[in-house]
């Protein structure tokens, strides 16, 4: 009888039962005197004690503005020191720190604001194309009127404080600053103070989910889930004091504040930024420079290294470990990550923002087929089962359905959504992710698709995955997302968009040459775009929404 569909993370001693703040503070005394951040664009080197003095003189300046614990604060920026900093100090004094993604545009920043009742905004003045200053001027004309910290804004009701990261002067605005210089000499003192009186179980983080279907929702977490996610994400990754870790990918995200800041953080490694945002050129010189031993990344951050022009000529050797996550990990490229980019150790990681953010993890150990094939096994202390999307019912080893998972990393709820929290959790604790996934009988996950994303084809199921990893296989194809498009016919089909290596040049008929006598019929694309880049999101996750909408229009225009 085949098992059925459940597991059980390994128990490795208790979990951390302790505040950000308080685990921060165990590590400045462990490891005070070694650097902490490296922040390459602001030519900034921090120790672990230099950084403590920048969180706790900001934590007494928020105190000093009129923060006090449960309110929020929200970040918009991209990736700096002052990030890390204020990620650090409101989780000291129980401030509810709200990642605000830097592409949102007004519209999002105002719905933003609004459903979490933000009461200050930690703001950069622009950010590539976008002028923050400009955007929240236009939401709240009266910001010039009123003095730092006590604004009155008929569109934003609960926003008071306004905290610009510029050097200059903004009527209405404090510079960041300003704030650590409000609480004055007391101001680290008391933050000590309110930082005793928090629990391991309080809010401290609210990340808006990527609302691709409906209105973001805020996924709201505590220091409990977050502390012992990026404490065994570390742990993974076998992460001592030793490591520097290359952070490129957004802070706003789990994958930059959970996997980056707080795996370093639980393990006294150095958290290394190569820039305000993403670029290859600057991942690859800050690896070689800063001699790093981690290197994270979605695997079109991967793709873009690996296929840099320049890259051969960069010593990359001190790699060791790393991440690759953030979307399905093609094979070929974690082959390459393994031997072009010495990196012999690098785990993929599996979750989602509502669970803190990971559920699944390889291990440096498991076999090069394992880790470059599923998303590993279930993480310490968490649960996780696959069941039929209808039913409910657990399905036995092998078989594909929607992954559940259960434990310690569950977000509290949506901030202020009953309605959609019940949807998502139910009454016996289980988060479905709506992602589908085949437990194998070693208990290693492979996630093959969205159950939005699964392609019904004249009855035949179809993940998307399966056919993308094959066509990863030709010699000329770098990247390539397949989706299903709508069909009289059969339903659905196939429609593969593809981008080419180099120079390349490819028919159509050649890849559908290629795939005879290799895959299904059935699961050869029908259409096949060739295209220079996808449509994606901040975080270099695909929109395949957005590909199948344009496709949609194309087809009906032919």
């Amino acid at each position: 009888m085949t098992d059925p569909s459940v597991v059980e993370g390994s128990r490795p001693g208790a979990l951390i039962n302790s505040t950000v703040s308080d685990q921060f503070d165990d590590t400045v005394q462990q490891y005070g005197e070694r650097e902490a951040l490296v922040v390459r664009h602001q030519g900034i080197r921090w120790s672990y004690n230099e950084l403590k003095k920048e969180v706790d003189t900001f934590a007494g300046g928020l105190l000093a503005a009129g923060f006090e614990p449960g309110d929020r604060l929200g970040i918009w920026s991209p990736n700096n020191a002052q990030w890390v900093v204020t990620q650090l100090a409101t989780a000291r004094i129980g401030v509810i720190l709200v990642n605000i993604n830097p592409a949102y545009r007004k519209a999002e920043l105002k719905y933003s604001l609004n459903k979490v009742g933000c009461k200050g905004l930690v703001l950069a003045e622009t950010f590539k194309t976008s002028q923050y200053v400009e955007m929240l001027r236009d939401l709240a004309p009266e910001i010039g009127s009123y003095a730092p910290g006590e604004l009155q804004a008929e569109e934003l009701s609960a926003l008071r404080t306004l905290v610009h990261l510029g050097s200059g002067e903004i009527p209405g605005m404090y510079r960041f600053s300003e704030i650590s210089s409000l609480g004055g000499p007391e101001g680290s003192a008391r933050s000590g103070e309110v930082a005793r009186t928090l629990s391991p179980d309080d809010p401290i983080n609210i990340q808006f989910t990527s609302g691709t279907t409906g209105l973001p929702k805020g996924a709201t977490l505590t220091h409990f889930n977050i502390l012992n996610n990026g404490f065994f994400v570390g742990e993974g990754m076998r992460l001592g004091e030793q490591d520097r870790i290359c952070i490129p990918v957004p802070l706003y995200h789990c994958f930059g504040m959970v996997l980056g800041n707080m795996a370093c953080i639980t393990h006294g490694a150095a958290m290394v930024y190569p820039g305000e945002a993403f670029d290859p050129l600057t991942v690859l010189q800050t690896v070689t420079e800063e001699r790093c031993t981690g290197l994270y990344g979605v695997p079109t951050m991967f793709i873009a290294e690996l296929e840099h022009p320049e890259f051969a000529e960069f010593d990359l050797s001190s790699l060791r470990t790393g991440i690759m996550a953030g979307s399905t990990c093609p094979v070929e490229v974690m082959k390459r990550c393994v031997d072009e980019m010495h990196m012999t150790d690098v785990t993929i990681c599996y979750g989602m923002t509502e669970t803190s953010p990971v559920s699944f993890q390889t291990a440096i150990d498991d076999p090069l087929e394992k880790r470059v094939s599923t998303v590993g096994r279930v993480h310490p202390h968490v649960e996780a089962k696959v069941v039929d999307p209808e039913s409910g019912q657990v399905l036995p080893r092998g078989s594909a359905g929607e992954l559940c998972s259960r434990g310690y990393l569950v977000m509290q709820g949506y901030w202020n959504d009953q309605e959609k929290t019940r949807e998502a959790i139910d009454a016996e604790g289980w988060m479905h992710t709506g992602d589908l996934a085949i437990i194998d009988p070693e208990g290693y996950c492979n996630i093959v698709g969205r159950i939005k994303d699964m392609v019904i084809r004249g009855g035949e199921n179809i993940y998307p995955r399966e056919v993308e990893e094959f066509l990863y296989t030709h010699p000329d194809i770098e990247d390539v997302q397949v989706i299903g498009v709508p069909d009289e016919k059969y339903g659905e089909e196939l429609c593969a968009w593809i981008k080419l290596r180099g120079t390349a040049e490819l028919a159509d008929d050649a890849i559908r040459e290629f795939c005879k006598e290799q895959i299904a019929h059935y699961k050869i694309p029908r259409y096949i775009k060739f295209v220079d880049e996808f449509p994606m999101t901040v975080t270099g996750k695909v929109q395949k929404f957005k590909m199948r909408e344009q496709m949609e229009q194309e087809i009906a225009g032919q």
